[in-house]
């Protein structure tokens, strides 16, 4: 997997720290046999450890939960990738799983000399440049990996985590890390240091040209992938000399299709080596305990001098670079400005600085380009990494507006930051939030991991982290003045995203002999941790009679759990009244946030909220409207007479509405361009039929002659509705309804909502083929067929076959397809129960693969839908899976309010897991078998496709069912 693109952007600025009277240093101490360093007041609680051998251990406890976030992490990506096999670090990351000398393995004597063989094979083949005698080298290394993987038993690691009880299994590739994560039970922990020390041992390249097949659909996925191209083109242009810039991390074609294995290797030799490498976990332990045994699995590991990557440093940019990208998704903008890196005096402003842009709420271009609605979107942020950092800026063009004009408008951001035309007490609004941000991030084990490993991998100073508002709040206006004029002038690059139809060159599929992966057998290896003994932990269930309260604010219900953690509040009032009821509700709900009130204006608003560390949001869905307001309990009562304020005395503003419905038009728009949308779209068509939820909207003529008066009303009228209130935060009960009474003006009693528009769910009786037409190199491709009515005594085996059968990497969908046959990147299946007791089960699959794969990977989907292979091994690791999720699962907070409502419209009075937890013991092959010939084996299937109809024969559709084009129109209804 690779990590790059805004959400990493974003995360990788999130830090754990908060704001202290009290010195924030590091200190140094001694327990359990071993020196540790820790940081003074830190509220992660973090000890960093330095093993002889120079492996970093970051302990980090906390016993929330009986479960523990595990990173392996290692000081190494696409920026130490050699010139001339760009990808490598993202290879190796994907052989990582595939198992050592011990595990993966039937018999290692016999599977070493063809592994050999296949290295040498590469290696003739990566030298080799006549066509012909490549084809024929390829078709050798296909045969002896044939050979080869009669010995190799494949997803062995996936299959040991999965009945251990791991989540979230995977890995991930970025510029200067590669890690390798899992979520384990703490009572499996010893079981998980087993199979981490072995994996890094002695890690084989087996299976190897079906696993890189899957990393040639990786990168033709990035092919169709419009953001991530302009990210690669934005690098490209800022960095000439730089590996961020020269090369990308899945790497280019022809590096992909001449693969070294003895590179490789070589390159897991270089990095993975203790002292570049680190074990952060975060969760139920004792850490005196916890570094024994952490050192006890690693010390085998020997230390090597690692050489740091050295760079030509980049020339200044002195005037703007513009380069553009065409592909069919929307238009956009994005503009670099290059930075220091993240051990710069200025990366602190930095940061600072991106959220002076944008906060989400309060920004610059919060309020003078969102809110004023002069773009359809915009966001800023500052990306450091370790030798440069960038400021990220980008922006969707609104109806009839250019890309030139959505650059000028951000970039005239940049200049009221360069002048100081920002609101004096933004600086102290950040800070605010950011103290409520590090409570949120503190409350997580899996958050606190995370923060961790960041700071590990990208060298930061855990100290500064602790400190990072105390240090924030030291920077003046004028700071921030100063650095965007030292910064930010002429020197920055800007990419043109336009649509247009690319030219894509796709990595060719080659001809390749599905291998044998050996699913019903086990290594030594594996049968070993398995018998390894691991502390009992017992399931906690729910009671909705003690574990929430109940009470009454008028005619509304309230749902209140206690945070009884820390100052946090959440609070929802739940509306049963949605877009279903009336289709205006969803923009009524939008327009509110352009408007103010006879005293406030909306700018005024926003700021008063982010002033106090709160914020609303109103949110329609298709049935339930919800309103949630969140923050600080100190500031509780202020933020809910703000809103209730707001809700009551909004006034009508047309200039306000003009611009709301140009950028629905644009939103609509812009839909209409994305692949991920239309699947979605086909998705409801083939559940519903023609008139379905995902259609059921405004047609483009309603939406022009909506008038601000009747969306005022309709949140004038709001409560009227019937409405429940959830709140979950540490105001007692009693002095919560006591505000809300006098707060939350409710009538005697609720007005009934209009009525409910209905969908009627098909029923497939013959095989019909959806179809719609999209400019790119894969085709998407789902099944659908919706099942029974919800019954509650289908449930555990519903959680069996979707482990057995679909659910991860362990399971037979993924290891048939990909591992296998090596047909796709991305496969799934899965069998999914309705959120309510009226509403029938459905079968959902899925398959991303190239275009020129698509009739066999079909073929691989419908033979897996109609014959259920009995792998018994596999079948065991379901259910102790299932166990061991269920025995570690812990459901709190408001998740105990959002339960309670699930297993309402489930018509539910209890914990259903207690059920799957005593069932699935009772469950083998036959009842999987049986499940599976009622349920999925020889049905008809609404078949969902996505795909470029020039690189998909209409024959060849036609195989499958009744094929109907659809129109956007009909997708989307508009």
């Amino acid at each position: 997997m690779i990590k790059t693109g805004m959400a990493f952007l974003l995360g990788i600025t999130t830090v754990c720290a908060t704001a202290q009277t009290k010195p924030i240093e590091w200190k140094e101490a001694t327990s359990g046999g071993y020196t540790y360093k820790y940081v003074t007041n830190d509220p992660d609680k973090a000890r960093f450890y330095t093993l002889k051998n120079g492996l970093t251990v970051i302990l980090s406890p906390t016993n929330k939960d009986p479960r523990i976030q595990c990173y392996v992490a290692v000081k190494a990506g696409s920026k130490t990738d050699p010139a001339t096999h760009t990808g490598l670090a993202h290879y190796l990351e994907h052989m990582i799983f595939k198992g050592t000398d011990k595990y993966g393995s039937l018999d290692w004597s016999k599977e070493k000399p063809e592994l050999d063989k296949i290295t040498a094979l590469y290696e003739e083949y990566n030298k080799t440049t006549d066509p012909e005698q490549r084809k024929a080298i390829y078709h050798r290394i296909d045969s002896v990996s044939g050979v080869a993987s009669k010995f190799a038993i494949a997803n062995e690691y996936d299959k040991m985590m999965s009945s251990m009880g791991a989540q979230g299994t995977n890995a991930f590739t970025s510029f200067e890390q590669t890690v390798y994560t899992d979520d384990v039970p703490a009572s499996s922990i010893d079981k998980y240091l087993a199979v981490q020390a072995e994996r890094f041992r002695n890690p084989q390249l087996r299976i190897f040209h079906t696993e890189l097949e899957a990393v040639y659909e990786e990168k033709n996925r990035t092919l169709d992938n419009d953001g991530r191209k302009v990210f690669e083109k934005l690098f490209a242009e800022l960095f000439k000399k730089h590996n961020y810039g020269l090369q990308t991390t899945i790497g280019t074609i022809e590096h992909l299709k001449n693969p070294s294995l003895i590179e490789i290797e070589k390159y897991f030799r270089t990095y993975y080596v203790p002292n570049n490498m680190g074990v952060i976990m975060s969760g139920d332990f004792n850490p005196d305990v916890m570094i024994k045994k952490v050192d006890a699995a690693f010390s085998y590991m020997q230390n090597k001098p690692v050489t740091k990557y050295a760079f030509q440093p980049e020339a200044p940019i002195t005037a703007p670079v513009t380069a553009e990208v065409v592909g069919p998704d929307a238009e956009s903008v994005t503009i670099g400005f290059r930075l220091p890196g993240n051990k710069d005096k200025d990366v602190l402003l930095a940061d600072l600085v991106g959220q002076i842009l944008t906060n989400g709420k309060a920004g610059l271009m919060d309020l003078n380009l969102v809110k004023k609605q002069k773009l359809l979107r915009a966001s800023a942020s500052a990306f450091t990494l370790i030798d440069y950092g960038i400021l990220y800026m980008s922006g969707n063009a609104t109806q009839n507006q250019s890309l030139e004009d959505v650059k000028a408008l951000m970039l005239g951001e940049i200049e009221n930051l360069k002048k100081g035309n920002f609101d004096d007490n933004l600086i102290t609004s950040i800070i605010n939030n950011q103290k409520k941000t590090v409570i949120q991030a503190s409350e997580s084990y899996g958050s606190r991991a995370s923060d961790l490993m960041d700071a590990f991998t990208n060298e930061l100073d855990w100290q500064k982290q602790v400190a990072y508002v105390d240090n924030l709040s030291k920077i003046t206006k004028q700071d921030i003045i100063a650095f965007a004029n030292k910064y930010l002038q002429d020197n920055y690059v800007v990419i043109f995203k336009r649509k247009g139809e690319a030219n894509v060159v796709k990595v060719e599929k080659p001809i390749i002999t599905p291998v044998e992966t050996n699913a019903n057998k086990q290594s030594d290896f594996v049968k070993m941790v398995n018998k390894m003994p691991s502390n009992a932990v017992k399931p906690v269930w729910l009671d909705y009679n003690k574990d929430l309260q109940k009470a009454n604010v008028g005619p509304a219900q309230v749902l209140y759990v206690q945070n009884k953690d820390n100052s946090i509040f959440r609070m929802r009032y739940r509306f049963d009244y949605g877009t279903w009821n009336d289709k205006k509700l969803g923009i009524a709900a939008q327009y509110l946030q352009f408007l103010g009130t006879d005293k406030m204006s909306a700018e005024e608003i926003t700021k008063e909220f982010y002033k106090i560390a709160c914020s609303f949001n109103i949110s329609a869905g298709a049935e339930y409207t919800t309103v949630t307001i969140e923050g600080l309990q100190e500031n509780f009562d202020k933020a809910v007479v703000l809103f209730e304020n707001v809700l009551a005395n909004c006034k009508a503003d047309e200039t306000a509405l003009k611009s709301l419905k140009a950028r629905l038009a644009k939103s609509r728009t812009d839909a209409k361009l994305n692949k991920g949308a239309i699947l979605g779209g086909l998705t409801s068509y083939a559940r519903f039929g023609a008139k379905n939820p995902y259609n059921y909207t405004l047609s483009n003529d309603e939406l022009g002659k909506i008038t601000s008066e009747e969306l005022v009303n309709t949140l004038h009228d709001l409560y009227k509705y019937s409405h429940k209130i959830l709140y979950y935060g540490p105001k007692p009960l009693a002095a919560l309804t006591a505000s809300l009474k006098k707060a939350h003006k409710l009538p005697a009693a609720f007005a009934a909502a209009p009525a409910k528009a209905s969908f009627a769910p098909t029923t497939q009786s013959s095989n019909q083929v959806l179809f719609a037409d999209y400019k790119m190199v894969q085709a998407e491709t789902r099944w659908i067929r919706n099942g029974n009515t919800y019954n509650p005594a289908e449930e555990p085996y519903v959680a069996m076959f979707n482990n057995y059968f679909g659910g991860g990497m362990g399971a037979l969908v993924f290891q048939t397809i990909r591992e296998s046959k090596a047909l796709a990147y991305s496969t799934f299946a899965s069998f999914v129960s309705p959120d309510k007791k009226e509403d029938p089960f459905y079968t959902i699959a899925y398959v991303g693969s190239q275009a020129d794969k698509f009739n066999e990977a079909v073929l691989a989907m419908n033979e897996l839908l109609n014959d259920l292979p009995n792998v018994q091994a596999n079948i065991e690791f379901a259910k102790a899976g299932i166990k061991k999720d269920i025995e570690t699962e812990r459901i709190t907070q408001d998740g105990i309010i959002y339960n309670y409502l699930t297993a309402q419209q489930k018509g539910l009075n209890y914990d259903i897991r207690k059920n799957i937890y005593t069932t699935v013991d009772n469950i083998g092959y036959n009842e999987l078998k049986t499940f599976h010939s009622k349920n999925i084996a020889n049905k008809p299937y609404t078949y969902c496709i996505v795909a470029s109809e020039s690189n998909l024969k209409q024959d060849d559709l036609k195989k499958y069912g009744e094929v109907k084009k659809l129109t956007l129109e009909e997708i989307f209804g508009y």
